[in-house]
C-alpha cells in the first residue's frame, strides 16, 4: 500500500494503534460506568447489590474480566508509546518500532496473567 504524502498513519502500525487506543478507551469508560452504577446499588439496596454481584460469578464474566485486563494493559502501554511519540524528539521516527514494543509487552503481560486467571475462572 503506497504511503500517503505527509502522513505517518495510513493503515499501518500507527493507524491500528490509534484505532485500538480509542476502542480500548471507550471499553474501559463503559466498564467504569457500569462499575460505579453497580457499586452505588449498595447504598440503595444491599440485597440488590448482592444479587447483581452474584450474576457476575460465571465463566462469561470471567472472560469479560480477561478482556477488561487486556484492554487496560494495551491502553496503558500504548499511552506510554503515545507520550514517547509526542514528546521524544525521535519518537515519530521510531513509532513503528515502539508499536511492536507495545505489542511485545502486551503479549508478555497477558501471558503471565491469563493462565492463572482462566484457571480461577474455570476452576482448574
Amino acid at each position: 500500500m503506497p504511503k500517503a504524502p505527509g502522513t505517518l498513519y495510513r493503515g499501518r502500525e500507527g493507524m491500528w494503534s490509534w484505532v485500538a487506543h480509542r476502542v480500548t478507551g471507550v471499553l474501559i469508560f463503559f466498564f467504569l460506568l457500569v462499575h460505579v452504577l453497580d457499586t452505588a446499588l449498595v447504598r440503595v439496596s444491599p440485597e440488590a447489590y448482592n444479587a447483581v454481584i452474584g450474576t457476575y460469578k460465571n465463566p462469561i464474566m470471567g472472560l469479560g474480566e480477561a478482556g477488561l485486563v487486556a484492554a487496560i494493559v494495551f491502553h496503558a502501554f500504548n499511552g506510554l508509546r503515545i507520550i514517547l511519540v509526542d514528546y521524544w524528539g525521535k519518537g515519530a521516527k521510531h513509532h513503528r518500532t515502539l508499536f511492536w514494543v507495545v505489542v511485545g509487552l502486551f503479549v508478555v503481560t497477558m501471558a503471565g496473567f491469563l493462565p492463572r486467571h482462566l484457571m480461577h475462572v474455570f476452576g482448574g
